[in-house]
C-alpha cells in the first residue's frame, strides 16, 4: 500500500513538471505598457530604435511581419532599386504560460513579462 502511494506521488508529480508545447498566441487585452514592451523585444532582436508597430499587432495573429523603410531621395520620392534585404518575421508564442516573441531567423526569445496572451 505505502509503495502504491509513493508511487502515485511520483507519477503525479512528474506528469505535472511535464513541459507543455509551445503554441501560437495572441495579446489579449494591451495597454500602453505591453505596446511598449513589445516595442523594445522588436527594437532589441533588429537592433534598432525607429521601429513602429501598429497598436493592434498580435492581437488577432501570431505573426508579425517587419519590412525594411526603402529608402527615399531627399524630396521623399522611393530610390529605385531592389530591397533584398527579407521582411523579419516574429512570432508569439505561449510558452509555459508565459507570452514568448521568437525571433523566425535567429530563433532567440523574448519574454513579454507585462504581457498576457491565449493560445490561438
Amino acid at each position: 500500500m505505502r509503495a502504491a502511494l509513493i508511487f502515485s506521488c511520483a507519477l503525479a508529480c512528474g506528469c505535472a513538471s511535464v513541459a507543455q508545447p509551445d503554441a501560437p498566441a495572441v495579446i489579449v487585452g494591451p495597454t500602453a505598457e505591453t505596446r511598449a514592451e513589445l516595442q523594445r523585444a522588436v527594437s532589441t532582436a533588429l537592433n534598432r530604435s525607429d521601429i513602429t508597430l501598429a497598436d493592434d499587432a498580435l492581437t488577432r495573429d501570431s505573426m508579425l511581419v517587419i519590412e525594411r523603410t526603402p529608402a527615399r531621395d531627399a524630396a521623399g520620392t522611393r530610390l529605385s532599386g531592389r530591397d533584398l534585404d527579407k521582411p523579419e518575421q516574429f512570432q508569439l508564442m505561449l510558452s509555459d504560460g508565459r507570452c514568448v516573441l521568437v525571433h523566425m531567423r535567429t530563433n532567440q526569445r523574448y519574454e513579454l513579462g507585462r504581457t498576457r496572451c491565449a493560445a490561438k
